[in-house]
């Protein structure tokens, strides 16, 4: 059984006929598309898009710090008056 991620679901067919007041009606919410009852693909509002894409830059940058700090020992002393 496929679980959907989302309160709104829709077809595939029903999408094509009129994608715009599908994403009035959800009003910012995901939309499950399905494809024979099963989820195929799932539309976000931009700002969503963004924000995710924000959240994911976020966390590599953590996690590449993370590595970072662990390495204190070939750190390079500098005064910002040398930058």
């Amino acid at each position: 059984m496929h679980h959907v991620l989302a309160d709104f679901s829709v077809s595939i067919s029903e999408l094509k006929k009129n994608p715009s007041a599908l994403l009035a009606q959800a009003s910012g919410s995901p939309i499950a598309v399905l494809n024979h009852n099963k989820p195929a693909a799932y539309l976000i509002p931009a700002e969503t898009y963004e924000a995710l894409m924000d959240m994911i830059e976020d966390y590599e940058l953590a996690k590449l710090v993370e590595e970072r700090r662990g390495d204190k020992d070939q750190a390079v002393t500098v005064s910002l008056d040398d930058l």
